[in-house]
């Protein structure tokens, strides 16, 4: 189920449709009906063609009961010059709304949360649900990250997929890049790149939906395809290491950091050997998600 119908619902939905998943149906929700409608006729206009074949219908919440995973996009939009957390407040609200209601259905499943900010509101579904953590699941650092290996990918002049690095943390200001164990073939980026470049590129990592808001009004081809590499890691219980937003026990916070992902949910997450540095930027991003956590709470 895919709660919520705008450009980011719909492309994943887009996304889901286009690629050989082990999803049998998917239904699409939104506060307004008409447009989940639209959407399934739309998309239904390309089963004849798809990769996959699969079960489209627009619904409401009632229908979680038997869902796997409920995706969650809706909520207010990140309008240029506003940072993530300014969109705490309104979509808090729009949040609890939601998961009291399919949870109310009898929803047993997974939560898989991708609306912003989205550490505090992975954190806030936690709490409003009484699921365990491991079976809330943010989008988290996991489009950053594919971000990150692009930009280092072109800079070596190899594929992005033999780029092994993750932008970890909130997904927003305090994200950063964990270069001491970035890597390509084994070989240290570290050692491949300058410290300039690394510290340009990280910039640029962080700052990309910005300036792609700044450009066009909005962000949602690359979490389209971000949350549907997730949905598959769930659904075929591939055990992938992501850098999703998964509860971290010694701050009691929802971030960013590369852990084992499956048919459960959060399986672990990784206790990686990072460096002093990144340990307190790692800190210093808890904090700050804290505290967009307690203005909200």
């Amino acid at each position: 189920m895919i709660v919520g119908t705008g450009n980011v619902g719909s492309s994943i939905a887009y996304a889901l449709l286009n690629q050989r998943t082990a999803v049998k149906e998917l239904i699409l929700t939104d506060i307004d009906r008409e447009d989940a409608k639209g959407e399934v006729m739309d998309l239904s206009d390309a089963l004849a063609v798809a990769p996959s074949y699969l079960k489209l219908k627009a619904g409401d919440y009632s229908d979680a009961k038997d869902v796997d995973i409920c995706i969650i996009t809706a909520g207010a939009n990140q309008k240029p010059g506003e940072t993530r957390t300014d969109l705490a407040k309104k979509n808090s609200k729009i949040i609890k709304e939601i998961v009291e209601a399919v949870m109310a259905s009898g929803f047993d499943g997974i939560f898989l949360v991708v609306s912003n900010p989205v550490d505090t509101l992975a954190y806030l579904t936690y709490q409003y649900s009484g699921l365990p953590p491991e079976r809330i699941i943010g989008s988290g650092t996991v489009l950053d990250s594919a971000r990150l290996r692009y930009d280092l990918a072109k800079k070596l002049g190899v594929h992005p997929k033999s780029v092994h690095a993750y932008q970890v943390g909130e997904h927003g200001d305090s994200e950063f890049a964990l270069w001491s164990l970035a890597t390509i073939g084994g070989e240290k980026i570290e050692r491949l790149v300058s410290k300039t470049d690394r510290t340009q590129i990280e910039l640029d990592t962080r700052n990309r939906a910005y300036e792609i808001i700044r450009k066009k009004g909005a962000t949602y081809y690359g979490i389209g395809s971000c949350v549907t590499q997730i949905v598959n890691c769930i659904l075929n219980d591939e055990k992938r290491v992501l850098s999703v937003s998964n509860y971290d026990d010694n701050n009691e916070v929802y971030s960013g950091f590369p852990a084992v992902v499956g048919r459960d949910g959060v399986e672990r997450r990784l206790e990686l050997p990072i460096d002093e540095k990144e340990a307190i930027k790692l800190q210093r991003s808890a904090n700050a998600i804290k505290a967009t956590i307690q203005e909200v709470a």
